[in-house]
């Protein structure tokens, strides 16, 4: 069973779309959470030792959880997916860039 967690922001639109699209795959466990003090599920430090591979949605997102979690990180796989702010919650377009960027590295 691999564990992948997906982090942005808020986890309103981007994080919480790629949890439920792989939550669907075989094999596969998911979680999302947000970075910022008022995101509808803010990380921990848990949910970091808990994943395989965490992927931010932006670079500035792989920064703020360095420099906020570093400590927890040691050993963890964490992927750029470079996906902008631009999408609504399960949007097809975001759903196909996802299901793209992400097959390729957990196959």
């Amino acid at each position: 069973m691999k564990k992948l967690l997906f982090i942005c922001s808020q986890n309103r639109l981007r994080s919480p779309t790629a949890e439920a699209v792989f939550a669907e795959y075989e094999g596969i466990e998911t979680d999302s959470a947000g970075l910022d003090h008022y995101a509808e599920v803010p990380l921990s430090t848990e949910a970091i030792e808990w994943a395989d591979i965490i992927f931010v949605m932006e670079k500035s997102h792989k920064i703020k959880l360095a420099q906020k979690f570093q400590p927890f990180l040691k050993n963890k796989r964490v992927i750029c997916l470079d996906i902008p702010d631009e999408f609504e919650y399960m949007d097809a377009k975001l759903i196909e860039i996802l299901k793209k960027k992400v097959i390729k590295i957990i196959t």
